[in-house]
């Protein structure tokens, strides 16, 4: 199932299945999508199916805007059409309540280590993650994050194994955040070439734990794009003391020693001016791969 599309409105059909990716949300820039996230109301359309944090679609509208449809269709009840007016987004809503308890990183923490991944993503200039932030929304605190409209004649699959240079900047954010679940399903392509990342609830451990399908750059040189990235994240994070922007963003969403590992890792980064390699002690690869 697919929404149909206008430039003026759109319709989301939905059934017992979760929704499909939504249409292009038209030319919004980034700090329009974030103000419509924080001020928006929303209205849950379904779960994510196979989402291990209870991950669910809602449509964030204006506040005030009366929505057009009537509530959540509860299991096995009929399609049902809602309208989506202009001004309203489709997003993902994963609620801090949700989350399922992990050995190693502390329970509750994983809605605020993806609204940090999109502070780094932000800070590098390179609109990697999709827009998000942290809010009060149904069943408490969560992150709510725009939805991206992947292009369905792209093959992330084909994308890895074939080392395409788009993924190389998600490899320096990856080593950035310490992301210790990059898949290929979280790479999500978009028509005309831009390459977004999504699922980034594991970052952020004060630990080395870099797992991710995307090796292929091991040992090799940043180039001078890179190096200025990651130049711009190690300025916006200032230090301990005088935090930048950035280190002060990661301070009410991290502890202490996580925001310190990140300057740490940053800092080594520059320092080698090379792609990390995998830990001897450490898995490579997250399972499953995809």
């Amino acid at each position: 199932m697919r929404p149909a599309t206008s430039a003026r409105a759109r319709t989301v059909t939905t059934s017992t299945d979760p929704p499909a990716p939504p249409g292009a949300e038209g030319p919004r820039n980034p700090a329009s999508i974030l103000a419509a996230l924080e001020a928006g109301e929303l209205e849950v359309l379904g779960r994510l199916d196979g989402s291990s944090n209870n991950a669910m679609v809602v449509v964030v509208r204006p506040e005030g805007t009366q929505a057009a449809s009537s509530g959540v269709a509860p299991i096995g009840a009929p399609e049902r059409q809602i309208e989506l007016g202009p001004d309203d987004l489709l997003a993902v809503w994963k609620p801090t309540r949700g989350e399922r308890p992990l050995f190693d990183f502390p329970i509750g923490t994983l809605t605020r280590r993806e609204v940090a991944a999109f502070h780094v993503s932000r800070a590098l200039g390179w609109e990697i993650v999709p827009p998000t932030i942290l809010r009060e929304g149904p069943f408490g605190e969560g992150m709510l994050q725009h939805w991206i409209d992947v292009d369905p004649d792209a093959d992330p699959i084909a994308m890895v194994n074939g080392d395409d240079p788009r993924l190389r900047r998600v490899a320096v954010f990856d080593a950035i955040v310490n992301n210790t679940d990059r898949k290929v399903g979280h790479l999500l392509p978009v028509p005309g070439g831009h390459l977004f990342a999504v699922d980034h609830g594991v970052t952020f451990s004060a630990e080395p734990k870099l797992r991710t399908v995307l090796w292929a750059w091991e040992g090799q040189r940043f180039d001078a794009e890179e190096l200025a990235g990651l130049t711009d994240v190690r300025k916006a994070l200032g230090s301990a003391s005088e935090p930048g922007p950035l280190g002060a963003a990661l301070a009410d969403l991290l502890y202490a020693p996580e925001v310190e590992a990140t300057r740490a890792r940053v800092t080594d980064l520059l320092a080698t001016g090379r792609f990390p390699s995998p830990r001897p002690d450490w898995p490579a690869i997250p399972w499953p791969p995809i």
